[in-house]
């Protein structure tokens, strides 16, 4: 299958599978006489993996590493899971940080809104923050 083929079929560009292939993530294509990349069939399920595995915020370096492990011939679901687990422990604290941030720019902006900007103390370059 060639690297347009392979692109397609997957739903990705040429230049997303050579950066891929740069990376790690697909082994080195074998190559016609006329310089085509030509990628096995199974190229296709390890691209959709890849683009699933994005979709769900992992890394490329996550994503690499689940592949390491599938290539060894070991199922890579409890590393997986443990992949997932961290991820939303991450996203459960951006969230956490996100709020609070939240809480205190709408409570600035309430001062702010309410404000008067004749009033503003020149010292202090904005009264509001």
């Amino acid at each position: 299958m060639r690297i347009g083929e392979a692109a397609a079929a997957a739903g990705m560009t040429t230049k997303t599978l050579r950066f891929y292939e740069q990376q790690g993530l697909l082994p080195p294509a074998h190559r016609c006489p006329n310089g085509y990349r030509d990628y096995p069939p199974e190229t296709v399920a390890r691209l959709e993996f890849i683009r699933r595995s994005k979709l769900a915020g992992l890394t490329l370096t996550q994503i690499r590493e689940i592949l390491r492990v599938r290539d060894a011939g070991v199922a890579p679901c409890a590393h997986v899971v443990a992949q997932l687990a961290q991820h939303l422990r991450d996203l459960d604290e951006q969230i956490a940080e996100l709020t609070a941030l939240r809480a205190s720019v709408a409570g600035f902006y309430r001062v702010a809104a309410e404000g008067d900007p004749a009033q503003c103390e020149a010292q202090r370059i904005c009264s509001y923050l």
